[in-house]
């Protein structure tokens, strides 16, 4: 499959000039989506993925010890329940296992992110709002 790159570019102005956050576009088995939110382009003919641009995880990523909470889904994490809302949880604070830590939005659906483990939180590395990818640390518990 040959990619159109004059295509995506003109998708990805698209986003720009009229503010939106994600566009479709699909002409017969070819299907492409542009994204501000996961900073990436995906294309699909039979189902296959371009991956985004990793270096945008690679800034939330951290190399300390500990255990590592990640993202069951591709989405936008939560760090309370509701805007204004005291936090699920914040650095220091003890956590038991299956304490929910934060919320990933997907489709409109909100799933909670249980801690796989009892511990101490360490650090939280995504920010409210934040588009996640599925596998990216989200919390490391000591």
């Amino acid at each position: 499959m040959k990619i159109d790159k004059k295509l995506i570019k003109e998708l990805v102005d698209n986003l720009k000039d009229f503010n939106l956050t994600e566009l479709e576009y699909q002409e017969g088995q070819t299907k492409i989506r542009v994204s501000r939110a996961s900073k990436g382009i995906e294309t699909s003919k039979t189902g296959a993925m371009v991956s985004p641009n990793k270096s945008v995880l690679k800034n939330t990523e951290d190399s300390s010890e500990g255990i590592r909470i990640k993202s069951p889904i591709i989405g936008t994490a939560y760090l309370a329940p509701e805007p204004g809302a005291k936090k699920f949880v914040d650095v220091g604070q003890k956590v038991k296992k299956g304490q929910t830590i934060m919320i990933v939005e997907a489709m409109k659906t909100m799933n909670h992110v249980p801690s796989t483990s009892d511990g101490v939180v360490n650090k939280i590395l995504v920010e409210d709002g934040q588009p996640v990818e599925f596998g990216q640390t989200l919390i490391v518990l000591k």
